[in-house]
């Protein structure tokens, strides 16, 4: 069974956010990036999912410029098995970046796409919504625990009232 898992460059949390003189963004040039911490621990559980013998493979997806291959190597120094780099110099939104997601998932025919539940730099939590409705997947949104059985997922996610516990079919889209 293959994990593919996203991951995204963002400015590293501990640093300042600065706003460009002219106002048309935040400041990204000699700035420490790393990978987005949601992104970290999706990356995590694969791990945890592959070390428990129910995966042989975790694919790391990263979409961005070339720096972005840091956060693909830091996924790699994790334990992942393969990345894969979808170059770009442009900022892509979240709809785009769930398309090329759902693009990669058709040719690598994973049974579990992971995700952060969302970036820490737009703060947007959409793109799983969006592979799960493209691919037109089972999702879990805000999971903490996910448990495999056979053919489906017993996944535990955080709600207001506290937690919920929820069973979906594989192929499925957590995040």
């Amino acid at each position: 069974m293959k994990i593919i898992v996203a991951v995204k460059r963002v400015i590293d949390y501990n640093v300042q956010v600065r706003v460009k003189a002219d106002g048309t963004g935040v400041e990204k040039e000699n700035v420490k990036m790393s990978m987005n911490p949601p992104d970290e621990n999706a990356v995590e559980e694969a791990l945890r999912i592959k070390e428990a013998g129910n995966a042989n493979e975790v694919i790391i997806i990263s979409i961005g410029d070339e720096k972005s291959q840091e956060t693909i190597r830091t996924a790699l120094a994790m334990g992942a098995d393969k990345g894969i780099l979808v170059k770009t110099d442009n900022e892509v939104e979240p709809l785009a970046v769930s398309k090329i997601i759902s693009k990669v998932a058709e040719k690598e025919k994973p049974e579990i796409i992971l995700l952060g539940k969302q970036a820490i730099d737009d703060d947007s939590n959409q793109t799983a919504q969006m592979v799960s409705a493209i691919l037109n997947w089972p999702q879990a949104t805000f999971a903490s625990k996910i448990e495999l059985k056979d053919n489906e997922a017993i996944v535990t996610r955080e709600i207001d009232e506290g937690l919920e516990t929820i069973k979906l079919s594989k192929p499925f889209v957590a995040s």
